[in-house]
This record gives structure tokens, sequence and C-alpha cells, in this order.
């Protein structure tokens, strides 16, 4: 378990600010992240990584001279925002391009992908490499699904090589694909992973049994055996990972870089034992082991478990994969030490926005949206311990934080709004802006669209009637569904969203008030929620363990049910209030 934090939702912060702290010769803070303390090559591309944080040394240990310019960090597990891949990707910008690189996530491709188009219209050439290396996470036909694990080592080495020898983004995109191509790998767990605050682990393996292609955010293996020898494990290991030599090679005489990467709770006394075994059962292959990885890469806090990596070279990819590097977390070689670069803080400074004029009725809409956003956290932290348990049945359990990470900052943001006079549209895009910027993850890409759409139909102008909120929650629905391509039936919050859109907008044409139209509407909401339970997810981390999650609700349609009622409760009252100080007039 995870026995040292202060605050559950703050500890990714507070992690990054001791990491930089302990290791300023390589790596200074900027807003969503770190960047290189040194000074780089003019004109050269940039490599930016990132993810969810957990995973150390990935992501930021990866930050250095021959390794990546900057890593986007964000919440435990969950991908880091667009906003965050952002500032780190224009702090690290030499001139020549941001190539930015990632685990193959669905958080992490929505926000990255964003955050690309954003460079791109700034003008910087941006392009991206999504890692797929685990040969668990789906068939060898559907390679573009399969997920990113210890396989992002050998990707990020070889591109940031390429990028501090000079070569075009052209180039060093076609070596990181090359090098991503020529990448598998394997896992198993012993025990799941505890998240600060958690009291269960996201998932248990029955004593003397062993989870077989566990993912590194904790999702439940596809398979579970009896523990094996270490001799076992490593027969198993190589043995899958033989039946994947890439298109085009063959294993005898083939050179390979074959990475054991411990997941937290192995010691490195055990991973060599069981490398003892990999060296051999390679050499009987006919393969040559290049300069073996045995240790920690890519962890997964406190979980128990182990994962082999092997990594196909030809002599450019086995040329920049030596290459000299000095980050945190990985050296290699001898590098010529770079002059540090200058910097006074500012790259963390937030400016403030200016708030547009607005009329006293939108400014009066502007209090209630406070108040339903309080609301909101009042449920969302009540609910969080639940929503991660939820959450964690078939995914990676962080969405109790996610959340509660996610309506804070919202409410932060629209207190500072109200207290500055903005209106409820105003008020409303700050807070979507606050909520994915420190949520990150799909949760805070969806939920930062929804307010932004409902901020979008109520404006600044005229009172937040019903025909405008139903307005906004139909511009929400429809933007998360093109945005994250889920439909109803997919087991995502869409299948809460939807009906509720329905409800909400049958009960204000039908000339209910808003109060009772969002009543009538939260009531279909929380039906469907529960009924999630009989659905199985086709879409994110949870789709490859389908089956798992049958009879439980899927966690971001829950949030959602709990929030809608949340707020219908504050019209309520508010209605109420209403009422009595109409009749003591």
């Amino acid at each position: 378990m995870t026995r040292l934090f202060n605050e559950p939702a703050a500890f990714a912060d507070e992690m990054i600010e001791g990491f930089v702290a302990s290791h300023g010769r390589w790596v200074k803070r900027v807003s969503g992240g770190v960047v290189r303390n040194t000074q780089s090559t003019p004109d050269t591309v940039a490599l930016v990584i990132g993810g969810g944080s957990g995973h150390y040394p990935a992501f930021a240990g990866l930050v250095g001279q021959g390794l990546a310019h900057g890593a986007a960090m964000g919440n435990l597990f969950a991908s880091p925002s667009a906003q965050q891949i952002y500032n780190v990707a224009k702090a690290a910008n030499n001139g020549g391009g941001v190539l930015l690189g990632y685990g193959n996530y669905a958080g992490d491709v929505l926000h990255f992908n964003q955050a690309q188009d954003r460079l791109r219209k700034d003008g910087i050439d941006c392009r991206s490499i999504a890692v797929t290396d685990d040969v668990s996470s789906a068939p060898l036909a559907e390679r573009t699904k399969r997920r990113g694990i210890a396989g992002d080592l050998t990707v990020f080495k070889v591109a940031a090589a390429a990028a501090e020898a000079g070569y075009s983004m052209d180039a060093t995109v076609e070596i990181a694909e090359r090098a991503n191509d020529r990448t598998r790998s394997f896992g198993v767990a012993f025990s799941g992973c505890t998240l600060p605050g958690a009291v269960h682990p996201l998932f248990s393996v029955p004593e003397g049994r062993m989870a077989v292609g566990m993912g590194i955010h904790g999702e439940p293996g596809i398979d579970e055996t009896e523990i094996p020898t270490a001799d076992q494990l490593a027969e198993l290991l190589v043995a899958k990972l033989l039946t994947e030599i890439p298109e085009g090679l063959k294993a005898d005489g083939a050179r390979v870089v074959p990475i054991l990467n411990g997941l937290g709770s192995v010691k490195y006394e055990e991973l060599f034992v069981v490398y003892r075994r990999v060296a051999q059962l390679l050499a009987e292959a006919g393969l040559v082991a290049v300069d073996p990885q045995v240790g920690e890469l890519v962890t997964s806090f406190d979980m128990a478990g182990t994962s082999l990596t092997l990594f196909w070279l030809d002599d450019e990819l086995e040329f920049l994969w030596n290459a000299p590097a000095d980050a945190p977390a990985f050296r290699r070689g001898a590098v010529t030490a770079a002059a540090l670069e200058a910097g006074d803080g500012s790259e963390l400074a937030d400016v403030e926005l200016s708030i547009p004029d607005a009329t006293a009725e939108s400014r009066a809409g502007a209090v209630r949206v406070l108040a339903a956003l309080g609301a909101a956290k009042d449920v969302v932290d009540a609910n969080a311990d639940e929503l991660g348990r939820i959450d964690a049945v078939a995914g990676d359990g962080d969405h109790g934080i996610g959340m509660e990470r996610g309506v804070r900052a919202a409410v932060d943001a629209a207190r500072n709004a109200v207290a500055r006079g903005a209106g409820a549209g105003t008020t409303l895009h700050f807070a979507a802006d606050a909520w994915a910027d420190k949520a990150g993850g799909t949760s805070g890409a969806l939920w930062g669209m929804a307010l932004r759409a409902v901020g979008d139909a109520v404006g600044d102008s005229n009172a937040t009637d019903g025909g405008a909120v139903a307005a906004g929650v139909a511009g929400a629905a429809a933007a998360i569904m093109d945005f994250g391509k889920a439909k109803p039936g997919d087991k995502t919050l869409v299948d809460v969203l939807v009906p509720f859109r329905d409800a909400l907008a049958a009960g204000v044409d039908a000339g209910q008030s808003l109060t009772d139209a969002w009543g009538a509407a939260a009531t279909v909401a929380q039906q469907a929620a529960e009924d999630t339970a009989q659905l199985l997810p086709l879409m994110g981390r949870a789709r490859p363990h389908a089956e798992k999650s049958l009879g439980t609700p899927d966690a971001g349609a829950v949030s959602m049910a709990l929030i809608v009622r949340a707020i219908h409760n504050t019209f309520a009252e508010a209605k109420a209030a209403e009422t009595t100080i109409k009749e003591n007039a």
C-alpha cells in the first residue's frame, strides 16, 4: 500500500514539487510538468513525453540531455490535460518542432491530439507517436489498439537520440515509428497496487496465483495461473514474446535489447534471478542480447509484478539506443554537459483572464452556477472512494481522485469568476477549463467540454432559463459524443447524458420550470446509471476486461447521475427560498 501522503488529491502535485527539488541539475518545473534545465541545440526537434503520475521513473525521470526535452505529468494514472501538454511543449520547443510521445490510452490520445492541434495552430510543427508494445492488450491484427507499457522507454530513447543528432522531424518520426514496430512487451502481477488514501488495492490476486497480462494502471490481467518458479516465469515471458517476432525478422542472429521491468514491489534480486533464465533462453533461441536492462523503469506504485520487453534492433536503432544520455533515471555513456537554461519562474505563473461584461441577470445566474458546482463538489467528495472502487473493477481506479481534483478546481475557478463580476457563461467557461486542466484523463476532458457547452448556450447577457440550459446540455452531449466517439450502449457517461438530455428537453418543452424539468431528468439519469451494470464496456481501459464489469455500473455514469441530482437539490433550495421571500413580502 501507499503509506506516505498528505491529501490524496494533492499527491501528484506534491510529488512533482519534491522531484524537481531533488533533481534540479536535470529539470525545472513548468506549468503542466517539467522540462530540461539545460540548453538544447536551437532548431532541433523537441521530444515531449507524458502520461499519468504513479509510474516513476516514467515520465519525468526520462527528461535530460539525450532523452526527452519535457514531460507532461497528469494526475495519478490519468493522462495530463491538453493544457498541461501544450504548456510543456511550448516551454520545450527548440524551434524545430515538437514530437509528442505517450502510451496508447484513450485519455492520452484525446488530450495529446488536442494539444497537437493547438500547437499546429500556433505554427509549430507537431507530430505524435503512441506506443503500442503490450501484446496482451489486443491481438496482432489490432496492434493499433494495444497499450503502451515498458516499451515506452525504447521508443522515447531512440526518438530523443535522433532529435539530439539533428534528424529532421520527418526522420525523427520515422525512427520512432520503427522502434515502436520492433518493440514487444508482456507482463504479470502477483498483487494489485493501492492509490494514496485508498483502503483496498485496485485489484487483487488470490494467494498463490498470478495475473497474466495486467496493465500498468492496475487493469486486471486477462488470465490467471499458479505462481511459477523464477525459471518458469522466464520461460512464459520469453515464449510469449517469441511468438511475435517483427515481420521480416528471424530469431537466429537477431540483436535485441531485453528489458526486465519491475512494477514496484518485486525486488531487484528477484528480477536478477528471473533474468538469469531469460538470458539463457534468448541465447538458446539464437538471439544476441544487447545492453540488457533489469530494474524499475515503468512502475505502478506498489504493484508486485514484472514485464519483459524485447526491442528488435537494426544498425541505426542500435546506434541511437547506445547514444549518450543523462536523465535522472536513465544514463548512458558520457554527454557534454550543456549550460543551464535561464529562468525566472515565470513558466509557472498563471495568467489572469479578463472578465467580459455581463448583465445583472447573468451575474445572478453565475451565483447559481457556483452553488451548483459546490453541490457537485460535495457529492463527489462524499463518494470519491466508491467511485474509485467501481472504476477499479475493470479499469484503473482513478475516477474518484480525478473527479475530486477536477470539481475542486472548477469550484475555485468559478468562485474567482463570480467575485470578479462574471456572468454565468464566463463562470462556466472558467470552471470548464479548470476542470479539464486539473483532472486530466478522459473524464476531465469530457466534463470540461460539458461545462463549456452549457456556458456557450447561457452566455453572459440573459437569464439562465430552462431553454438555454437544455440547449447547453444538448450541446454537451453532441460535443462529447463527437470527441470521444462513444454512443449509448458503450457503457460510458453517455449512457446517462443522452437520456438526461432528452428528459430535460421534454420537460422544458412541456412548459415545466427548470427546477422541475431538471428534477425529473435527474431521476431518469439515476436509473440510466444503474442500468449500465448490465452493459459491457466498448470504450476505454475497461474494454479488454469487459466481462469483469458485468453487474457493476460504469463509474463515469454513476458520477454524472450523482452530480445532476445534487445540482437539482440546489435548484430546489433556491426555488424554496424564493417562495419564502415572496410569502413574507
